[in-house]
C-alpha cells in the first residue's frame, strides 16, 4: 500500500469511525505484485512491525563473540550453518540489542573459543583487507536482498559502484530504490561489502554503520 489513511469526506459519519481520521485503501493507493520480489524491485519494503521476510528458525541458535577494532566495536554470529551477522557499533550493549532485533525468534547463547576466534579474524581483515575473507555463510533474507548481496561480494575490494550500476547488474535496472534498501538491510558488513556502494556522482551515501566507518572502510581497502 503507497499511503495508508487520508481524511474521511463524506456527509454521514461511518459507524465506529474515528471523527477526524478514517483508514483508507483506495484502489489508486493500491498495487498488486505476484511475489514479494517484484514487490521490492518496484521499491516497497517488508512490514517493518510483523517482518514476513524474516525465517524464524525457532529451532537454530547462534553464538555470538565481541572484539575492538579500529572502527569500534565488532560482533560476529555464527549459526550451526555458518556467520550470520558481523555488526559494528559504538558499544557491546548496543551491538548486542541489534542483534536481538535481527534474530528475535531464534535462541541466543553465550561466545565460545571458535566464536572469539572468528571474531578476531574479522576485525584482523578489517585492519588488513588483503587478507580476504572465506567463510561459511548463514546469509537470511529475501530472493531479492540474496541477488543484491551476492551483487555486492563480487565488488572488488579498493573499487566503488553506484546504486544504479548494482541495480543493472542484477538485471532490475529500475529498481534503484530497492538496491539502497537492501544495502541498508545488510546483516554481514565487511564481508557483503555494501560499504563500496556511492552515489552516481562517487559521493558516499548513508552507510547501516555509519558514514565514518564507511568512509575508513575505504581508505583501508585503498591503501592510503
Amino acid at each position: 500500500m503507497m499511503t495508508s489513511a487520508k481524511p474521511m469526506q463524506q456527509s454521514q459519519p461511518a459507524r465506529n469511525a474515528d471523527p477526524r481520521w478514517t483508514a483508507i485503501a483506495t484502489r489508486e493507493n493500491v498495487e498488486f505484485h505476484a511475489t514479494a520480489e517484484e514487490a521490492e524491485r518496484a521499491g516497497f519494503r517488508p512490514c517493518k512491525r510483523c517482518r514476513p521476510d524474516r525465517n524464524p528458525r525457532a529451532d537454530a541458535a547462534l553464538r555470538a563473540g565481541i572484539v575492538q577494532s579500529s572502527l569500534g566495536y565488532v560482533l560476529v554470529a555464527r549459526s550451526a550453518k555458518g556467520v550470520c551477522a558481523i555488526l559494528l557499533g559504538d558499544s557491546p550493549a548496543l551491538l548486542e540489542r541489534d542483534l536481538r532485533q535481527r534474530f528475535a525468534h531464534v535462541r541466543l547463547l553465550g561466545s565460545d573459543a571458535d566464536t572469539e576466534s572468528l571474531a578476531a579474524h574479522v576485525a584482523r581483515v578489517i585492519e588488513n583487507p588483503r587478507l580476504g575473507l572465506d567463510l561459511p555463510l548463514d546469509v537470511r533474507g529475501t530472493a531479492f536482498q540474496q541477488r543484491v548481496w551476492r551483487a555486492l561480494r563480487a565488488i572488488r575490494a579498493g573499487s566503488t559502484v553506484s546504486y544504479a550500476e548494482v541495480a543493472r547488474r542484477i538485471g532490475a535496472p529500475r529498481s534503484v530504490r530497492a538496491v539502497a534498501q537492501a544495502c541498508a538491510a545488510n546483516p554481514l558488513a565487511v564481508l557483503i561489502p555494501c560499504h563500496r556502494v556511492v552515489r552516481h556522482d562517487g559521493a558516499l551515501s548513508g552507510y547501516r554503520w555509519g558514514i565514518e566507518r564507511k568512509r575508513a572502510l575505504l581508505t583501508l581497502e585503498s591503501g592510503r
